[in-house]
C-alpha cells in the first residue's frame, strides 16, 4: 500500500522510483522553474521529471543544488529529443543534459518518441542505434534506469529486435478518459512501469461532471482522484503544476481510497478526452 510520496514502486533492475512525479513540461526555464521544483520537493516529492526540449534542465539542476536534500534521495528523470536521436548524436545529448542539470548521474533517461512519422524508412534503425547508446550509459553507471516514452507496443517490439536490455519504464499520455489499455496491458506482461504525462489531460478533467460526482463523495478535488485512480491501477501519474497550493493538493493522496465501483465508473469514461497526439503520427 502506498501511503505517501515517498514510496516507491519497483523497477525489474530492482531501482525504486517514487510512485508519484513532479512533471515540469511547460515550467519556464528560470525563477518560475526553480522556485516550484524547491517547493514540490519541501512539500514531499522525491521524483522529478524533465527533458532536453523542456528547455529548464538548468533550472532543474539549480533547484537540485539549491532544495537541502540529499542527491541520492532523489530521482532524476529527463528525455532524449527526437533531432538527437542515432548512437553517436544520442551520447554528445546525453552530455549536455547532464551538463545542464550539472549532475554526476540521472536516475532515468527516456526516449521521448518513436518517431515514427519523418522517419518513415530508418525510425526502427533510429531507435536501435539509440537504443545502444543508453545501454552504453547504463552499463556505465551513468544512468540508473533506462525506458522509453510514447512507444506504443509495435515500437517497442521493434526495438527489442537487438536490445540487450529491456526498457523498464514507458511513459505515455494517460488520464481517466484515456485509458491507453493496449499498451498498460503490452507493458504489464513484460514488466514495464508505466508512466502517465497529463495525468489531468492539460485540464480538460476539470470540465467532466461525472467526476465532480466522485470527487464530492470523497471530498477531494477531480484532481486527486484522478492521480488516486492512477495509483490504484499500478501506474506513476506526473502531475504538474506551479502553483504552491496545487501542488500540495496533487500530494495529498494517500488518505483515501477510491471503491471498486467507483474505479470502475472512471476506467468506462474512456474514449471522451485526450490530446489527440498519436506517436505514429506526431512528426515533431
Amino acid at each position: 500500500m502506498l501511503k505517501s510520496l515517498k514510496d516507491c514502486f519497483k523497477l525489474y533492475n530492482g531501482i525504486e522510483i517514487p510512485c508519484v512525479g513532479y512533471g515540469t513540461y511547460l515550467t519556464p526555464n528560470g525563477k518560475t522553474a526553480v522556485d516550484s521544483v524547491k517547493e514540490a520537493i519541501c512539500l514531499g516529492y522525491r521524483h522529478i521529471d524533465t527533458a532536453a526540449a523542456y528547455e529548464n534542465e538548468k533550472s532543474i539542476g539549480k533547484a537540485i543544488k539549491e532544495c537541502g536534500i540529499d542527491r541520492k534521495d532523489l530521482f532524476i528523470t529527463s528525455k532524449l529529443w527526437n533531432s538527437d536521436q542515432g548512437y553517436d548524436s544520442t551520447l554528445k545529448a546525453f552530455d549536455k543534459t547532464m551538463s545542464d542539470l550539472n549532475l554526476e548521474y540521472l536516475d532515468l533517461y527516456l526516449i521521448h518518441w518513436p518517431i515514427a512519422k519523418g522517419h518513415e524508412n530508418d525510425w526502427q534503425i533510429m531507435n536501435r542505434e539509440t537504443w545502444r547508446a543508453f545501454e552504453k550509459l547504463y552499463d556505465q553507471g551513468k544512468i540508473r534506469a533506462i525506458g522509453v516514452s510514447n512507444f506504443k507496443p509495435h515500437h517497442i517490439d521493434s526495438l527489442m529486435q537487438t536490445a540487450k536490455i529491456a526498457p523498464m519504464v514507458n511513459q505515455i499520455e494517460l488520464h481517466p478518459g484515456m485509458n491507453q489499455n493496449e499498451t498498460v496491458a503490452y507493458c504489464n506482461q513484460h514488466n514495464i512501469l508505466v508512466e502517465a504525462w497529463g495525468p489531468f489531460s492539460q485540464g480538460m478533467l476539470f470540465g467532466l461532471d461525472l467526476l465532480q460526482a466522485i470527487a464530492a463523495k470523497y471530498k477531494k478535488t477531480i484532481a486527486q482522484v484522478a492521480l488516486r485512480w492512477h495509483l490504484q491501477k499500478g501506474i506513476l501519474p506526473l502531475p504538474k503544476s506551479v502553483t504552491p497550493s496545487r501542488i500540495a493538493e496533487n500530494a495529498d493522496i494517500f488518505d483515501f481510497t477510491l471503491s471498486d465501483s467507483d474505479m470502475l465508473y472512471i476506467d468506462n469514461l474512456d474514449g471522451r478526452i485526450g490530446s489527440g497526439l498519436d506517436s505514429d503520427e506526431c512528426a515533431f
